[in-house]
């Protein structure tokens, strides 16, 4: 049924208008001057409304936690919990693991996908190639280089759900990095010690995206920028941020934000969201709730409990930034750093009908998402 979203301020990631959206079956078909009177109307009464967050890094829901049971029911959850913090579009998150859990979690996607036309878009696989020396929570046991047969197993079977992979890349030959770009899935640079000067070699390699800036990689340091100082100059370079205070302090947060500008956006990485899991083990794996955050026995931080609503609710109090700015690092920012900048993160004719409405200072988002399922 075509529908008419009226009396709205609508940030459409380009500009911002008083323009009419015009959906129908889960799609934005007209943004328009003119108010049609001949289809139901949905009146916004001024409130601002902009595209549905899209969180390309979370590891479970509620309740399950994707990497310990990756199943469709899992992936369900994180995708209906998502909803109710404005996230409309999802990559669930498998931390390193076995090759069979990696294939296993591959699968869930797509059948998951095959059945639910939603906000699923496919799995983003956090390792298991990682450097041991900044694996963070991720088990040694599991961190491991890796080899042509492996790597290969995992393309042929993972090339069209796996949309975004995090490895170090000093751990790869040139020519399983070669596999890799060639494959057309997203490459994240994280878990790594690269030097300043390998993360440039890599990054004119083609990769143009690091995971969570500021965790688990060199720091900048003014002798020997690391990783962290490659990425805030490389103009070419995605930084992703969990903005919650902990991961990053806010005044980092502000620093990275003046020098990527466009190329600075927000995940969550929630280990669960809602906080209503209290405590977690699985395997050499443990978080437990400290004061809001997840963090293991040792006191170290296991997993983000920050959904993407605060992370920009987070941005507009902390980084100094328009409402407005603060929505693009959840939304456009977000869709171009995975290469999907046509199909999401805007309000425009063909982007799905997810959206968040919100007051002028953020505090009230909610979900509006006509995406059937």
């Amino acid at each position: 049924m075509k529908q008419a979203i009226v009396n709205g301020i609508v940030h459409t990631g380009e500009e911002i208008n008083n323009d009419v959206i015009i959906i129908e079956n889960g799609k934005i078909i007209s943004v328009q001057k003119e108010i049609p009177t001949d289809i139901e109307q949905i009146d916004l009464k001024g409130e601002h409304i902009a595209a549905g967050f899209i969180d390309i890094q979370i590891n479970g829901g509620e309740q399950l936690y994707f990497s310990q049971t990756p199943t469709e029911e899992t992936i369900q959850d994180i995708y209906e919990t998502s909803l109710k913090y404005g996230t409309t579009h999802v990559l669930p998150c498998l931390i390193s693991s076995s090759k069979e859990t990696i294939l296993q979690g591959i699968e869930a996607i797509r059948n998951y996908k095959a059945k639910y036309n939603n906000g699923v878009l496919g799995m983003h696989l956090e390792g298991p190639f990682l450097n041991p020396l900044k694996r963070g929570a991720h088990s040694i046991n599991q961190v491991r280089k890796p080899t042509n047969s492996e790597l290969e197993e995992i393309i042929c079977h993972g090339k069209e759900v796996i949309k975004v992979i995090t490895i170090a890349p000093e751990c790869f030959t040139d020519e399983q990095l070669d596999m890799l770009l060639e494959s057309g899935i997203v490459i994240s640079a994280g878990h790594s010690t690269m030097t300043y000067k390998e993360a440039q070699y890599y990054f004119s390699k083609g990769i143009k995206l690091v995971t969570h800036l500021f965790n688990a990689m060199t720091q900048f340091g003014h002798r020997e920028p690391g990783l962290v100082g490659a990425t805030l100059e490389n103009e070419n370079v995605y930084a992703p941020v969990i903005l919650d205070g902990a991961h990053c302090d806010y005044a980092a947060a502000r620093l990275a934000y003046k020098l990527k500008k466009d190329k600075f956006f927000l995940i969550s990485d929630a280990a669960f969201l809602g906080r209503k899991v209290a405590s977690f083990k699985w395997e050499n794996f443990d978080a437990h709730l400290d004061n809001g955050f997840y963090r293991n026995e040792e006191g170290n931080l296991a997993g983000a409990s920050i959904s993407m609503k605060e992370a920009v609710q987070n941005a507009f109090n902390h980084l100094n930034v328009s409402a407005d700015e603060a929505i693009k690092m959840a939304t456009c920012r977000v869709a171009s750093a995975i290469n999907m900048e046509h199909q999401l993160g805007k309000i425009k004719p063909g982007f799905p009908a997810s959206f968040v409405t919100f007051n002028d200072n953020l505090s009230r988002i909610e979900t509006v998402n006509y995406n059937p399922i």
